[in-house]
């Protein structure tokens, strides 16, 4: 069902949790929260452990079917939906950026490979993993239960390595080296252009907030992304229009005033060139 207003949730819908952080059985997830089973946005994460289940997850219109074991990551921004059954079995985490900043290094999440933009949504869990799993996750739902004075603490130690364990699970070879100087310089902007690319496209406003030179931002995203600091802003545009036209009802007017094109017509001529497609056949073939 497309909605004339995508929802925007964020963690304050699941009511009295600990801290930025949520945790409940799969179980009854929809009859508790019907709303998720509806396209929407978050600003906050969901890692969704599934030990058995019925049903499926679309993640920015990427379907994963719950047929066996895994980890499921939604990410702030994304557009998602769940269809899980009934009697399901499994853990919902939610927790927000924040709850790791108020401790550790603001940008500790994106050491992660699994947790960034590019990277797939789901990770399979193994039997032989289980019996691991099964012991971390009962420590968070514990402890979460306990919900005393140094819960937050705990929790926060108790989340890190779940997910620690799966970065080695995601990337087996091992984390990559400390990042350089260049790749966080480049992270930081891939953050700034989720936060401002509705208003800000031009990559000398974002040069201007990193304190570098326009020329010097185009050749590190070159270096470590192989793409110029505009393409990056362009694909993050491209990424949101295709989003609002697979899931909203908005007309094609309304979708260019949103992502601060200044005319339709230009929103038009952009949207093709980075797809090859006009808007509107693109929505055609989401229907199809």
């Amino acid at each position: 069902m497309k909605a004339t207003e995508l929802a925007v949730c964020n963690i304050g819908l699941f009511g009295d949790g600990v801290g930025h952080f949520w945790l409940n059985d799969l179980s009854g997830l929809l009859e508790k929260f019907p709303n998720l089973e509806f396209p929407h946005k978050q600003d906050f994460y969901s890692l969704i452990i599934v030990e058995e289940a019925e049903g499926e997850i679309v993640i920015d219109n990427h379907k994963i079917r719950l047929d066996r074991a895994k980890a499921i990551i939604i990410k702030p921004r994304c557009i998602s939906s769940i269809d899980i059954n009934r009697k399901a079995k499994g853990k919902i985490i939610c927790f927000t950026e924040d709850f790791f900043s108020l401790r550790y290094n603001n940008n500790i999440l994106y050491q992660f490979s699994f947790l960034q933009r590019e990277s797939k949504p789901y990770i399979r869990l193994t039997n032989e993993q289980k019996s691991k799993w099964d012991i971390l996750i009962k420590l968070l739902s514990e402890e979460y239960s306990l919900n005393k004075r140094e819960t937050i603490k705990v929790l926060r130690s108790y989340l890190n390595i779940v997910l620690f364990e799966l970065e080695r699970l995601h990337n087996p070879t091992g984390f990559a080296k400390s990042k350089n100087l260049k790749q966080e310089k480049v992270q930081e902007f891939e953050q700034l252009i989720d936060k401002h690319f509705e208003t800000k496209k031009l990559p000398s406003t974002y040069a201007e907030l990193l304190n570098v030179s326009p020329n010097y931002l185009n050749k590190i995203c070159k270096e470590e992304t192989r793409q110029t600091a505009g393409e990056l802003i362009r694909k993050r545009i491209t990424i949101e229009a295709q989003r609002l036209l697979h899931y909203t009802n908005y007309n094609i007017n309304e979708i260019a005033d949103k992502l601060g094109f200044g005319n339709t017509s230009y929103f038009v001529t952009f949207f093709k060139k980075q797809t090859e497609t006009t808007p509107e056949q693109f929505r055609k073939n989401q229907i199809n």
